[in-house]
């Protein structure tokens, strides 16, 4: 049977640590990577995991591209901690796990995600997948500060049950979030060297919320679908926003 390592990145999660990391006690070893929390979190985690490591922070990509070398086991199973993997996940998973050999070096799994209480059925989530079961010594995530994914070259297949995914602490909690991608997405851009315009700033947006709210259903999911959709159209606003503080900070230095 292979053996599998469960990795949870982490920072200031006192409030979803206990259940996460209950929810990967079946795997081998638990590693928490956590970047310096200021709250509970690392007390927390020390009494069900198998090991924590404290790393300062970069962006999402380099903190699990730097834990990953770090797992003890070949696969490895990364769960953010406001995810949970729920039993029939975990059987599906300990299956394969009994096989000879592994049909592929990545996994897809899809999230069932909540927001304000209630399942998003629609509003762009519908499809949402992640690669999150994998091999260590084939497979890295991509360098981008937003939405990096993990890249192989080896056969990527897709598991069947879902994580459940817990988006939404309260509103404070989210906004934080928000903000902390919509920086992140602003530094992709710049490094591109993305020049916003008028286009950035009004067709860009308004097509997200359109997308998301009409294309994509978010019109069924109610109220939530709504504010999901009027949060999307604001983080692409918000991110050209950003990106041209950055270019004009850059320009003061350069003349500097």
């Amino acid at each position: 049977m292979h053996k599998i390592t469960a990795i949870i990145p982490t920072f200031n999660e006192a409030h979803n640590i206990d259940a996460v990391l209950r929810s990967v006690s079946w795997c081998d070893e638990i590693l928490v990577v956590d970047s310096f929390s200021t709250d509970t979190t690392v007390e927390q985690a020390r009494t069900l995991a198998t090991r924590v490591i404290q790393s300062e922070y970069i962006n999402s990509a380099s903190q699990k591209n730097r834990a990953i070398p770090q797992a003890a086991h070949e696969w490895i199973l990364l769960v953010d901690a406001d995810e949970r993997v729920t039993p029939e996940l975990q059987q599906e998973i300990q299956h394969l796990l009994q096989q000879d050999s592994i049909p592929c070096d990545a996994y897809w799994i899809f999230r069932k995600n909540y927001f304000m209480g209630k399942e998003v059925r629609f509003s762009g989530w519908r499809g949402d997948k992640v690669i999150r079961f994998f091999k260590r010594d084939t497979c890295r995530y991509e360098e981008k500060s937003v939405h990096a994914e993990v890249v192989t070259s080896g056969k990527v297949g897709t598991l069947k049950h879902k994580f459940i995914h817990n988006t939404y602490k309260d509103m404070m909690h989210y906004m934080v979030k928000w903000d902390r991608y919509t920086t992140w997405s602003a530094q992709d851009a710049y490094q591109k060297g993305v020049k916003p315009g008028m286009f950035h700033y009004v067709i860009k947006p308004a097509f997200r919320f359109f997308k998301h709210y009409i294309i994509q259903l978010g019109i069924l999911d109610g109220k939530v679908g709504f504010i999901i959709s009027s949060l999307n159209a604001g983080s692409v606003f918000m991110r050209y926003v950003k990106l041209d503080g950055m270019r004009i900070e850059a320009e003061k230095k350069s003349v500097q």
